[in-house]
């Protein structure tokens, strides 16, 4: 389900953001920046400060996931399931040696989001749909105007 063009998108991506909802389906939404994919069906989310998401994917598991690349400022939104795993799980050393690499040790967590990947639209900024002649060299050199760089 996660085609190279979505993974190659995470990649590229400084943040995510990881929106649950309680049971009495209050919304929460989160920036994440630890995460990274995890296989073809799944995305993994280090849980470094984040007690209203784990307590919002303990009640109802229900998630969305959404990344851009803030250049291209293009993206996916990812829905699924979201399953906690902590140091007792079997797959969690695993998982935390993916997430490891990405944090050099400098933000610890004892838990892992695990989301089961159900289904994924792309995200495109509304200048790809305003102007269907955009082109991403014009919209990153847009953005870097945007930004300052």
């Amino acid at each position: 389900m996660l085609t190279a063009k979505v993974k190659e998108c995470i990649e590229k991506s400084v943040l995510c953001w990881l929106a649950t909802a309680s049971n009495e389906d209050i919304p929460n939404v989160s920036p994440k920046e630890i995460f990274n994919y995890y296989g073809e069906n799944y995305i993994i989310v280090a849980n470094i400060a984040s007690p209203q998401t784990l307590k919002n994917i303990k009640q109802n598991p229900n998630v969305c996931l959404s990344f851009i690349d803030i250049f291209v400022q293009k993206g996916y939104q990812i829905k699924g399931k979201g399953f906690i795993i902590d140091k007792k799980d079997e797959t969690f050393s695993i998982m935390e040696a993916v997430l490891l690499k990405m944090t050099e040790g400098k933000f610890p967590f004892s838990t892992i989001t695990k989301i089961k990947v159900e289904s994924i639209k792309p995200i495109l900024a509304p200048k790809y749909i305003l102007y269907p002649n955009t082109t991403e060299e014009q919209q990153i050199e847009s953005a870097k105007k945007t930004y300052g760089i």
